[in-house]
């Protein structure tokens, strides 16, 4: 029991530490063509340039991700959820430097809703056109919330649920499921091969189950029908649209051996550089885990003893 809490230990500090670093190499560089960092590619922190932070900031990403992680040490409440999105955007809690400098436009749309008194349930935006990667990038605490849940339909429901506080599309929620059953597979310590292999056959036999719209889970064939590590570069595309982000994230995961060289690969693929850098770290950090992340990153993180703390805090409700 003590090594298997070990085990998990070194997971969810790898996942929402992993989160943050990709995030914070990511934030200086947002924008920046592929080309162009290949020509100076990222391989530290490094500091201003396209927001003006200092070096180890992480953006809105990784904030969302931690008020998610910090609501569920109370149980699962979708009003609280929203209520420490509300804080973040009005006040920066969980902000790398107590503020705000980030926000996309559907995520604050959504969020002013809150604000303004309508239910979390109903706060997202469904058109097709809101499919940027907002939820992607603060859904992995549900990997861990979930860890023990064998309910596949109610593991579903909670995912989109989340999701759909901002983004409550199809395309973002089954995006979001997918990265969470992945998540789960690799926390129970399978290899990276079988865990994608359980993670596709589940999630398939669900859609069919659950008779989802054909043309929309078409879309996600890369990661559901074959492996994702196996495309060319040129084959990925790094934009905020919430599928490219997913087949980036996991192509980054698969082609690379390490927590290191997939968040780096990440982040040098341009373009949403801090939340394909996110969406890697955190799943690449629960797979490779806390200790094999470089300690200088740690160290040199933003609100690092405050992440220290909400995973210790994880860590000991999952003891429960």
């Amino acid at each position: 029991m003590k090594d298997k809490m070990e085990d998990l230990k070194n997971k969810i500090f790898g996942a929402y530490y992993g989160e943050a670093i990709g995030d914070a190499l990511g934030v200086p560089v947002e924008f920046k063509s592929r080309s162009s960092l290949t020509v100076e590619p990222i391989t530290d922190f490094i500091g201003f340039k396209c927001w003006n932070q200092p070096p180890g900031t992480f953006s809105d990403d990784s904030s969302m991700m931690f008020c998610t992680a910090e609501s569920l040490l109370k149980g699962y409440d979708l009003e609280n959820i929203g209520s420490l999105f509300v804080k973040w955007y009005k006040e920066g809690y969980w902000g790398a430097h107590d503020k705000l400098f980030d926000i996309g436009g559907t995520t604050r749309r959504s969020l002013d809703r809150v604000y303004n008194g309508l239910d979390a349930r109903f706060s997202g935006e469904f058109d097709h056109f809101n499919n940027g990667n907002g939820s992607l990038m603060r859904i992995l605490p549900l990997v861990f919330y979930l860890l023990s849940e064998n309910d596949l339909n109610k593991r579903y429901q909670i995912v989109k649920e989340v999701s759909s506080i901002t983004h409550a599309h199809f395309r973002s929620v089954f995006a979001c499921f997918i990265y969470v059953e992945l998540g789960i597979s690799l926390a129970k310590n399978e290899t990276l091969i079988s865990a994608s292999n359980q993670m596709q056959e589940s999630v398939k036999k669900f859609a069919i189950a659950e008779e989802f719209n054909n043309d929309e889970v078409s879309l996600f064939n890369k990661i559901l029908n074959n492996n994702i590590g196996e495309y060319n570069e040129e084959e990925i595309a790094s934009n905020g649209y919430v599928i490219d982000s997913l087949e980036s994230s996991l192509w980054c995961l698969f082609s690379t051996n390490s927590y290191s060289e997939a968040v780096l690969k990440a982040v040098n693929l341009g373009g949403d550089t801090d939340t394909t850098g996110a969406i890697t770290g955190g799943i690449a950090g629960l797979y490779y885990g806390y200790n094999n992340l470089r300690n200088d990153w740690v160290e040199r993180l933003a609100k690092t003893k405050e992440i220290e703390r909400l995973c210790l805090q994880t860590i000991e409700l999952m003891k429960n």
